[in-house]
């Protein structure tokens, strides 16, 4: 133990050093010179770049930092003494001593013209387009356009009519509207890894679209909805709802896998209408999944709203005060040392804490996730054994990675999305050992048995910041353990530095990291068949309940908000919150604590899962420590620090003990994978199931697999 603390604080000293030397290795910089005024910038920045850092309003609509730069709308041009002739500002490097004029009347003159060859054919329906009031067009219209146009003929001849595109149940596409900025087209590209759209013809010609008739379906397709300026791509699911100045707006995390991606929950009359990526540069950057997008129809539907008892095969509506004193009694009567409680995906930390105190006060250890994970004799003491152990952002920096068990495009799509961006701008070699799946970029394949990994010993030699990426659903099975002593092997061959985290863990669950953190145990399924429990607390849990169901006579209580597996068998059902309503405190895969806002009110009866925790203690006649939110999240305080350090990455502590804490075991038979195909993403859990448009989504994905341009 010494020699590993003795380890730590020399890794702590080299990366302090490290630190210094890399601020000491600056950046050259240049001079340069904005409407008269001298601003010092790095000699790598663009002059769009240049004008944004130092808040100069200046138009432009191609052009996006995430993205290549096309330099096709003409709209940022700019005059620089000594030049002839304008420039576009999104493709010229800064020089020494560059004049840059933005007021200038040449300048004003080429952007108020751009403006008006874009309005010649752009229909004037912004009373019906969904875009309005977020659409840069009209934002810049007013700020640098005209106020009436010079040309005539299209009283004559009409303007441009291109016929719409169908990209699927999820995309409307008016292409009327089509400015020709060709975001969509880079993202579709460069972020998404699909070939699909691009463009046909020229000048006024030009169209933009599939050069077949065929869908667009991505993991992260939605995006290309936020990246469109203007309203030729608007979304499906939220056509008509309402405008931008009319919704409300809260702060939250998607839940719908473990990567923790910031979004904003936009709302009205108490209604979540849509949801929409939140940037941040260290996690998702400014892209969201499809799930996180568009599964919150799923909130609506079979929402728990009234507590239940059951009678007979019915459930019969009830009051709080009879539901808990029926609750307590069970709790009371059953025997407090076999009390279970299962956790579910979308569980916050406030009601893990919570029902783990109060099984603990009542006397049980049994707190469980649905996921298992049973490869370590330290089972989860150490953090580097079931989480990232890199930043999501250093992901761009690998020169090789290996993917074991696990698609990221469809378990986690925006982490794929960095490994997509180290594949396409550091020539990042990737390998798999596992089944053929749809990537979105190319990969080695090594092999789908565990006896393969040996292989990958070689294929990782010589790298210089080497990834490893397991899929928790591996560690759920007997080869969990030899995966995990193999690749242990295998890091400990590798000549890398001691700050890079080289074996990681792909989690899927937005309440795993968290619960585990607080102190739960993984593998409810194995363990409810090897402990019969007295008495079962569902905590959003439904998973498990398909595999496992409870015998005759042992009493079941769910606290959740959508009715399913747990409902069906439960004797006592409470109401609890989605995500949306309760907020909450969240740990992503890579172990950061993230904190979500409540957005809408609960319908019906329903309270926050935590607060229903405490009164069923009290009704239990078991005093929790904590009365309201302030107190609880001092208790969470006092569990881990990690829950009162928000937002930071935290480096992993001993990630070298995972490998020498792997139970020996022998692996047998092939490694499986859920979602191979985009089929499988749309409708995997409970959740996405009771989405309807979800369902249209698979629906489209299973007519595309079929359809004659498939791999086209």
């Amino acid at each position: 133990m010494l020699k590993n603390f003795s380890k730590l604080l020399k890794c702590r000293c080299f990366q302090s050093t490290s630190f210094r030397l890399q601020q000491q290795q600056t950046v050259p910089e240049v001079e340069v010179f904005i409407n008269g005024r001298s601003v010092t910038v790095p000699s790598y920045f663009t002059i769009l770049q240049t004008l944004r850092r130092e808040r100069v309003t200046f138009p432009s609509f191609c052009y996006h930092e995430r993205l290549s730069i096309a330099g096709n709308c003409r709209m940022c041009l700019v005059q620089i003494e000594g030049m002839a002739k304008l420039q576009i500002a999104c493709a010229l490097n800064v020089g020494k001593g560059m004049k840059i004029r933005t007021n200038s009347e040449k300048t004003m003159l080429a952007q108020e013209s751009v403006l008006e060859f874009l309005l010649i054919n752009h229909p004037l329906d912004c009373p019906i387009c969904d875009q309005g009031g977020e659409c840069d067009l009209q934002d810049l219209s007013m700020r640098f356009g005209n106020d009436r146009s010079r040309f005539t003929d299209i009283h004559f001849s009409g303007k441009r009519a291109v016929e719409d595109k169908d990209l699927g149940p999820l995309i409307r596409a008016e292409m009327n509207r089509c400015i020709h900025c060709t975001r969509c087209i880079r993202f579709s590209s460069q972020v998404c890894g699909l070939d699909v759209l691009g463009t046909a013809g020229r000048g006024a010609d030009m169209l933009v679209g599939t050069y077949v008739d065929k869908m667009f379906l991505s993991e992260l397709s939605g995006n290309i909805i936020d990246l469109c300026p203007v309203g030729a791509l608007t979304a499906i699911p939220y056509m008509f709802k309402a405008r931008p100045w009319e919704v409300r707006k809260a702060n939250s995390i998607d839940v719908t896998d473990a990567t923790g991606t910031n979004i904003v929950v936009n709302f009205r009359f108490d209604r979540v209408l849509r949801v929409l990526p939140r940037e941040h540069e260290e996690i998702n950057q400014e892209w969201l999944s499809d799930k996180g997008r568009w599964a919150i129809d799923s909130l609506e539907m079979q929402r728990l709203v009234t507590p239940m008892q059951r009678v007979n095969t019915c459930l019969c509506p009830l009051d709080w005060d009879s539901a808990l004193n029926i609750a307590a009694g069970l709790i009371k009567c059953a025997n407090p040392k076999n009390i279970m409680a299962i956790a579910g995906p979308h569980c916050n930390v406030e009601t893990l804490v919570a029902a783990k105190d109060f099984l603990n006060m009542l006397g049980s250890e049994h707190t469980y996730v649905e996921r298992g994970m049973n490869y370590s004799k330290s089972n989860t003491d150490l953090k580097a054994g079931f989480s990232l152990n890199v930043n999501m952002k250093d992901i761009v920096k690998a020169d090789r990675i290996l993917l074991v068990g696990t698609n990221p495009r469809f378990e986690a799509p925006v982490l794929n999305a960095w490994i997509r961006q180290a594949y396409r701008t550091n020539e990042c070699d990737i390998f798999v050992v596992g089944p053929c799946c749809d990537y979105n970029y190319h990969v080695n394949y090594l092999g789908a048995d565990v006896d393969c990994l040996s292989n990958a010993a070689s294929a990782l030699q010589g790298a210089k910041r080497p990834l490893i990426f397991v899929g928790i659903s591996q560690l759920e099975t007997a080869n969990g353990g030899p995966i995990m002593s193999t690749l242990s092997k295998i890091v400990a061959s590798l000549k890398v530095g001691s700050d890079w985290g080289v074996l990681n863990i792909i989690t899927r669950d937005a309440s795993f990291a968290g619960a585990l953190e607080a102190g739960w145990k993984p593998g409810a399924l194995e363990a409810v068949e090897k402990n019969v429990p007295s008495l079962v607390l569902s905590l959003g849990a439904d998973e498990s309940f398909y595999d496992w169901k409870p015998p005759a006579g042992i009493p079941f209580i769910y606290i959740g908000f959508q009715g399913d597996r747990s409902s069906e068998l439960a004797t006592i059902v409470l109401p609890g919150c989605a995500y949306t309503e309760s907020g909450g405190l969240y740990l992503n895969m890579e172990g950061r604590s993230q904190y979500a806002m409540p957005a809408v009110t609960p319908p019906g009866m329903a309270r926050p899962d935590w607060k229903i925790i405490r009164a069923l203690a009290e009704y239990s006649d078991v005093c929790m420590p904590y009365k309201n939110l302030d107190s609880l999240h001092s208790r969470m305080g006092q569990i881990s620090p990690n829950f009162t350090c928000l937002g930071c990455y935290q480096q992993k502590v001993f990630p070298d003990l995972v490998g020498q804490l792997v139970t020996p075991a022998k692996g047998t038979g092939c490694i499986d994978i859920d979602m191979k195909t985009l089929k499988d993403y749309y409708c995997s859990d409970v959740f996405t199931y009771n989405s309807s448009t979800m369902i249209k989504a698979q629906k489209a994905a299973v007519e595309l697999a079929r359809s004659s341009y498939a791999r086209i």
